[in-house]
């Protein structure tokens, strides 16, 4: 003869202890998660900023005694150009300002993120650069009026 074995299932408090660890887990992974969401559709407001940037580039490299003044280098749009980029609009000196929506955070709707040509290591100006090339861009800056908090914003766009 056989001996019988009983089939035991999981106790109630081995499934309260998954339960709880799946629970804590959950609670730190979900708030991450978000942050990444945000910072994801951030890139889509940079793409914007960038798309102004070969026109500003052009503009210095191709001379002139002054710039084309602010909302005149030839990319600003004043409505919403897609779900997350309100509006883009250009300064003097050709900084790009693109202002943000739709993220559903108070912390970035209606905010701006800048994107500053620099000539060497200076941030350009048309009355002084224009017919200089421009060497390169700052993004993010706080001092460039950048008011979207830097843990949202690309490591490569966390100007000082």
């Amino acid at each position: 003869m056989r001996a019988q074995r009983s089939e035991r299932g999981f106790t109630l408090v081995e499934l309260m202890v998954v339960v709880a660890i799946i629970g804590i887990l959950a609670a730190v992974a979900y708030p991450i998660y978000l942050n990444y969401v945000k910072r994801t559709r951030m890139s889509e407001v940079l793409l914007a900023l960038s798309n102004c940037r070969t026109p500003v580039a052009e503009v210095y490299q191709s001379g002139g005694s002054t710039g084309p003044g602010a909302g005149n280098w030839g990319c600003e749009v004043t409505g919403p150009s897609s779900r997350y980029v309100q509006s883009i609009a250009t300064d003097p000196n050709g900084k790009i300002i693109a202002m943000a929506q739709g993220f559903g955070d108070s912390a970035i709707d209606g905010k701006v993120v800048t994107l500053v040509p620099l000539v060497g290591s200076a941030p350009a100006n048309a009355a002084t650069d224009m017919g200089k090339a421009v060497t390169g861009w700052r993004c993010g800056s706080l001092a460039d009026g950048t008011t979207i908090p830097a843990n949202y914003l690309p490591a490569s766009c966390k100007g000082a």
